[in-house]
């Protein structure tokens, strides 16, 4: 099908984590769907869109606003010196919203509004533009359907929630057995009950544009966490519907070479035997001190597994004697990696996107989370699906140093542990099932498009029959200025 009705606009948060799923989901809907995608970015962040994307993609830039509070070209969160700076760096993004609305009012006079926005949830103050040109929004978390209504129940019933209790009553969980605690949860969720702090602030603003928005996507699969997207969905205003669509990462191959030679990485796994890496990495955004790297540098040579460990910091040199067993590089093309028939399992931050990379990919999982909903995440991936075990600090506390020993002893029993294995090898079978032709996920972004589809179809009759009575009204006048 052609036409303005087949238009999707995507807006990802300025983060890897954030963007790399929809560039997937970009490129899916651009090549199998037919559909007409523009992705809204910045001129910094566009290079490495534009070599992840497939040339049907669209591409409009915004400029991102100056600020004194950041250093000059920073136009992503993975280019901040400090994590401090990101306050600053989302009170920025905010100042795109001029431009945003620009953009859909050009739309709106090109006669081509667009089927949907699909906006990162960092990117609340899309929502009024939205409503103004009459655009449904979606949006997109970035996060397991598990930790997305933990922290809605919470933020939906601040008053029914004890929150000196330990484990915490959680409305809708009663009948779980899972079993969480405050330590468990991001630090705005919380601290939500404090309306002075900025960051709870910007969660209860977010939570509202969601309540008011079309829908939200989420990168998971039905047969995954159904239970969680039923409980999820109930939180919301009568309408408003979870689509779970993933992995998304199966969707479109967008791992090509980046800045960092991944073929590097391919090709020293193609020297090794079946299931015989580690793959370790922490993510873009949490910082892991100096003291802590050389004790994960030690545990994983004291394990005896080859490894091949993505360090963001650039200057870390590894202790001497430390190497032999594996390859340390700054980045990797992560699906790929955990693809590979050589790497046997994954020493994971626990971000939604890495942990459920690994279990498309069919790999365990050591459970290392740091910040974010990341120790939920974690719970879930050990707890209910029982495809990791738990490494690192107890929740709530980040500041222990993990000892060599610990880290040895974790990696030895995930790389040993049989039963662990064949759950997620399981549920990797599941994933890929879901994606196929008749599989749930596409089954599911099926019916969003046809839906989407049939509300701007409403919508254009709407307009044409506005139109229509204008048009009566004005013959009518001129009649009766002809009879007068």
């Amino acid at each position: 099908m052609g036409g303005v009705k087949d238009h999707v606009v995507m807006f990802p948060f300025m983060a890897k984590g954030h963007t790399i799923p929809l560039l997937h989901l970009a490129g899916f809907l651009s090549t199998h769907h037919h559909l007409h995608v523009t992705i809204l970015t910045t001129a910094g962040n566009a290079p490495s869109l534009r070599r992840h994307l497939p040339s049907s993609v669209n591409l409009y830039l915004l400029p991102f606003p100056s600020s004194p509070l950041l250093p000059s070209g920073v136009e992503s969160t993975d280019l901040l010196p400090s994590f401090s700076l990101f306050p600053a760096f989302m009170s920025a993004t905010s100042l795109l919203r001029p431009h945003f609305h620009h953009f859909l009012h050009s739309l709106q006079l090109s006669n081509s509004i667009p089927l949907c926005l699909i906006s990162d949830f960092f990117l609340p103050w899309t929502l009024p533009s939205c409503q103004h040109f009459n655009v449904p929004r979606l949006t997109f978390h970035g996060m397991s359907t598990f930790s997305m209504f933990i922290t809605k129940s919470i933020i939906t019933n601040t008053n029914k929630v004890d929150f000196k209790m330990n484990p915490l009553s959680i409305p809708g969980m009663s009948d779980s057995n899972l079993k969480v605690s405050l330590a468990d949860l991001p630090d705005e969720v919380q601290h939500i009950t404090d309306l002075d702090i900025p960051s709870t602030q910007f969660t209860l603003a977010a939570a509202e544009a969601d309540d008011h928005s079309w829908g939200s996507i989420i990168n998971s699969f039905t047969d995954l966490e159904a239970d969680y997207s039923h409980r999820f969905q109930s939180l919301f205003p009568a309408g408003v519907r979870a689509w779970l669509i993933g992995p998304l990462s199966l969707l479109n191959n967008i791992d090509k070479t980046d800045e960092y030679d991944d073929d590097e990485c391919l090709r020293w796994l193609n020297g090794k035997p079946k299931g015989s890496v580690v793959y370790v990495s922490f993510g873009t955004q949490a910082h892991v001190e100096r003291e802590q790297l050389e004790e994960v540098a030690h545990g994983l040579e004291m394990a005896g597994w080859d490894y091949l460990w993505v360090v963001r910091d650039v200057s870390f040199r590894p202790p001497e004697a430390i190497g032999k067993k594996g390859k340390i590089v700054a980045w990797a093309s992560q699906s790929a990696v955990l693809q590979h028939e050589a790497v046997g399992g994954f020493v994971s931050h626990c971000g939604w996107n890495s942990a459920f990379e690994s279990i498309a990919a069919g790999k365990p999982l050591l459970a290392w989370p740091m910040i974010a909903e990341q120790s939920l995440n974690a719970k879930f991936l050990v707890e209910e699906l029982g495809v990791g075990m738990r490494i690192g600090n107890v929740a709530g506390d980040q500041n222990g140093v993990v000892s060599r020993e610990v880290v040895e002893k974790g990696v030895r029993e995930m790389m040993a542990d049989g039963e662990m294995r064949k759950k997620v090898e399981i549920f990797g079978r599941m994933a890929r099932n879901a994606v196929r032709d008749g599989g749930s996920s596409s089954q599911i972004l099926t019916d969003l498009i046809e839906e989407l589809r049939k509300v701007a179809d409403d919508r254009r009759e709407e307009v044409a029959v506005a139109e229509e009575s204008l048009v009566q009204l004005q013959r009518k006048d001129e009649l009766v200025r002809t009879v007068a």
